[in-house]
């Protein structure tokens, strides 16, 4: 049986076997953590790092390479899906809210750099264990990553220096940052009296009075006004964009796809489809709301969801691909990433859009050899296109930006190079043969499994000489100096947020658990609330907090190291 021992037992020089194992063990054995509750409270894939950290304790090793390895892949896919996943609200959330919340988050961000500089300067401990110390404490796992390359290229430039390992700072007071966010989330609510039934309500509300939906409703001309006046003359006096999707004349059972210059004729009944104050403007102005049911027949035309996978279409405007005029086919409406928008003539698609369609069925059979309408490729994953964007992130995260003064270049590195790539994928549809649409469930997958690898690494590294580092760097201390970094800026969050900016508790959770850039806290949040709506703002501030956390931990040692 020496040959199980040596898979399942711990050993100094694993081997790339027994290196492999030490990382399932870590994961599967943290996920099975994670799922407990204590209360409502769960851990998630956070607690991979805390078994990562006990396997290391008690001898559990990886292979130095197979360990950097998996530690810098596993933050690589991290990053790009979260990029994938929050691009196209993150740029569009700047046209409401998204501004305030995001600048209320990188000021906290901007003091926990502030913090970390006057503990640097009132204790004798160097600014690397200090900014390993505020990247515990803020969970910041790519803060960590881009200070522990910094400190490799002042190394390749300074052969003889020595530096603190950041992740022992890291390993210390992480625990540290998630109960932080999750006791700061529990007890602000008590604190507050927040009822989240209440909250809930005001949300809706305020999405309701600020961004409307689209709708679809009958209407029947019974004003003078209009009549005999072309569609197109009609909508041109009402500001916004409405499709009229369908037509039928009084007395007719032949429901038709309108030109923009047939007359309107009293008694007409039509379906018009846009933003639900727009279209009430326009039922006013031309008569009432119908009730007429024939106008939602199939006899004449067909309405159908086509999905956009041809790559001749991709990028196309709608004016370009002229369905209507060359099929009599009419696009009312466009679903892109869980968004409903109408279909504008300007609008670009991109790949794995639906496209709402109306016309006859023998149209729309002719349009899906255009648009393509596989889901069976939506459901396979482009490899090509996904590697792709990797590559590219990867370059950019290795481009030095040179800044004088500063020892070394900055570089974007491992975490905000593939993330900013992934944004701007996700924000323009795609760059040549690289596309930005990945299944929900292929994207989910990349980033837990990315988190997870990381976590399993950077835990049994750290594990290998916690206790001894907790007790030579006396740990307690490290704690009380990772505590004023993690409470100080989350009650200052709640005391502006709420009081101040008057941001509802429940997206205020969201953006605390996104300024500390920590997807356990979002995952209990959305547990102890009850709701998803933390899961939205988290994902309006993530990136650009990402970012930040980075520059701050590069500045810190190339400032101060």
């Amino acid at each position: 049986m020496d040959w199980i021992e040596s898979l399942l037992l711990p050993t100094e020089t694993p081997n790339m076997v027994q290196s492999l194992m030490v990382i399932m063990l870590a994961i599967s054995s943290g996920a099975f953590v994670g799922r407990m509750k204590v209360g409502k409270v769960s851990l998630g894939v956070a607690a991979i790092m805390f078994t990562g950290l006990i396997l290391g304790h008690y001898g559990y090793r990886i292979e130095e390479n197979i360990l950097e390895f998996i530690r810098e892949l596993g933050l690589i896919l991290f990053v790009y899906g979260i990029g994938l996943q929050v691009g196209p609200s993150f740029f569009s959330s700047f046209k409401s809210e998204g501004l305030k919340y995001n600048i209320l988050a990188v000021s906290m961000v901007l003091m926990s750099g502030l913090l970390t500089y006057i503990l640097f300067i009132g204790t004798s401990l160097p600014i690397e264990s200090m900014v390993g110390i505020m990247s515990g404490s803020v969970t910041n796992t790519p803060g960590l990553g881009a200070a522990t390359s910094t400190i490799q290229e002042i190394k390749n430039l300074n052969p003889t220096k020595t530096f603190m390992d950041p992740a022992i700072g890291y390993a210390i007071t992480y625990p540290l940052g998630v109960l932080g966010i999750i006791t700061t989330i529990i007890l602000s609510k008590s604190f507050l009296k927040i009822n989240t039934d209440v909250e809930m309500r005001k949300f809706r509300m305020m999405r309701l009075n600020r961004e409307e939906p689209l709708i679809q409703q009958k209407i029947r001309v019974t004003k003078d006004k209009y009549v005999g006046k072309s569609l197109n003359d009609v909508l041109k006096e009402f500001p916004g964009s409405i499709v009229v999707s369908r037509l039928k004349r009084a007395g007719d059972k032949d429901v038709i796809s309108p030109t923009l210059d047939m007359k309107v004729q009293m008694r007409d009944v039509m379906m018009l489809v846009g933003i639900a104050s727009e279209v009430e403007k326009l039922k006013d102005a031309l008569g009432r709301e119908s009730s007429d049911s024939l106008i939602e027949s199939d006899s004449g035309i067909i309405s159908k969801d086509i999905y956009v996978t041809n790559k001749k279409a991709v990028h196309k405007k709608l004016t370009q691909l002229d369905l209507y005029n060359t099929y009599d086919l009419k696009v009312t409406r466009v679903y892109r990433a869980g968004r409903e928008m109408l279909a504008r003539p300007s609008l670009d698609l991109y790949y794995g859009d639906v496209l709402h369609v109306v016309g006859k069925e023998s149209s729309i059979v002719e349009v899906e050899k255009i648009i393509g309408n596989s889901e069976k490729k939506l459901i396979e994953p482009d490899l090509l296109s996904l590697f792709g964007g990797l590559i590219i992130g990867i370059i950019v995260g290795s481009i030095p930006l040179f800044v004088p003064g500063l020892p070394v270049p900055i570089k974007l590195g491992f975490a905000a190079g593939p993330l900013i790539v992934a944004l701007i994928i996700s924000r323009y549809g795609g760059v040549s043969f690289i596309h930005s649409y990945l299944n929900n469930g292929a994207t989910h997958f990349m980033k837990d499994l990315g988190i997870c690898l990381f976590f399993a690494a950077v835990g049994v590294h750290a594990g290998e000489n916690f206790y001894h580092n907790f007790v030579e760097y006396n740990g307690w201390v490290w704690l009380l100096y990772g505590s004023v970094i993690t409470f100080i800026p989350l009650i200052l969050m709640v005391i502006i947020g709420r009081f101040f900016m008057k941001i509802n508790f429940l997206q205020l959770a969201g953006l605390m658990s996104g300024t500390y850039t920590d997807p356990a806290a979002l995952s209990f949040s959305t547990s102890y609330l009850e709701s998803d709506i933390p899961v939205q703002s988290y994902a309006q501030i993530y990136p650009l907090v990402t970012i930040f956390r980075i520059f701050v931990a590069q500045l810190l040692i190339l400032m101060f190291a």
